[in-house]
C-alpha cells in the first residue's frame, strides 16, 4: 500500500470518527428536545445548537459576527432576536425575551456576544481546553490568532488527493473545503477560523465525549500532536 493510501486511509478513519461523535450528539439533543421535560432556556437554546450538528454553536457565533458592523461585539435585543431567527432555531418570542434579559445583566439594553457564546458553549475539563488549544496553535503558522488556507498549505499537503491530480479542484479549494468543516455554513463561510470558532467547534464534539483520556487521544491524533 502506498504512503498516500495509508494517510488517505487513515484520515477517512479520523474523519468517521467525528462523524460519529457528531451524529450521536445530534441524535442525543434531538431526543431530548422532545422527551418533554421542562428545561431552562439557555439549555434548551444548547441543545438547539447541538441538534445543528459541531457547528451549531460557531455558525450562531458567525451570525452574529455578521451583524456587528461596528466591532462591538455588543447586540441589542432586536439583534440578538434576529441573529438566533436568521440561524432557523426555534424558540419563541418569549423565550428569547428570557435569554437576552438573562444575560443583559446591567440593564444596559445590550449583551457581549462573546460572553454569551462562552456561556453557551458547553463547559470542559481544563484538560481538553489544554489539548484543543495545542491543535490550533499548530494549525495557527503565522500566528496571527486566526487559521486560513496560508496557514494550511504549512501543515496540509493535497498534492496526492485524487481531485487535485485531475485537476477537479485546486489546492486552494481543497484546503478551503477543509476549513469549511469549521464554519456553520448558510452563506457564512468565509475561509477564516478564529480561536472562538475552533474551541466551540470541539466543545461541541466533547459534549458526546464522556472519557477525557479518548477525547485527548482523538485529539492528538487528528493533529498528530
Amino acid at each position: 500500500m502506498s504512503r498516500y493510501r495509508k494517510l488517505t486511509k487513515r484520515k477517512e478513519s479520523k474523519t468517521r470518527n467525528l462523524y460519529s461523535h457528531e451524529a450521536k450528539l445530534i441524535n442525543k439533543s434531538q431526543r431530548e428536545l422532545t422527551d418533554g421535560t421542562e428545561k431552562d432556556t439557555l439549555t434548551k437554546l444548547r441543545l438547539l445548537c447541538f441538534s445543528r450538528g459541531a457547528t451549531g454553536i460557531s455558525g450562531l457565533g458567525r451570525a452574529f459576527r455578521n451583524m456587528d458592523d461596528d466591532g462591538s461585539k455588543a447586540l441589542n435585543e432586536e439583534e440578538f432576536v434576529k441573529g438566533i431567527r436568521d440561524f432557523g432555531l426555534n424558540l419563541s418570542a418569549e423565550e428569547l425575551q428570557d435569554l437576552f434579559h438573562q444575560f443583559d445583566e446591567d440593564g444596559s439594553g445590550s449583551i457581549n456576544m462573546t460572553e454569551f457564546l462562552l456561556k453557551l458553549r458547553p463547559p470542559m475539563p481544563q484538560s481538553r481546553l489544554d489539548i484543543i488549544d495545542q491543535a490550533f496553535e499548530k494549525m495557527d503558522v503565522d500566528k496571527d490568532g486566526v487559521i486560513t488556507v496560508n496557514d494550511l498549505k504549512n501543515v496540509y499537503s493535497v498534492k496526492e488527493h485524487p481531485k487535485y491530480q485531475t485537476g477537479e479542484m485546486s489546492e486552494d479549494e481543497l484546503l478551503t473545503e477543509f476549513l469549511n468543516n469549521f464554519e456553520g455554513g448558510r452563506g457564512n463561510n468565509d475561509g477564516v477560523i478564529t480561536k472562538e470558532e475552533f474551541i466551540n467547534y470541539y466543545a461541541t464534539i466533547s459534549a458526546s465525549t464522556d472519557n477525557n483520556m479518548y477525547f485527548d487521544l482523538m485529539m492528538r491524533r487528528a493533529f498528530a500532536l
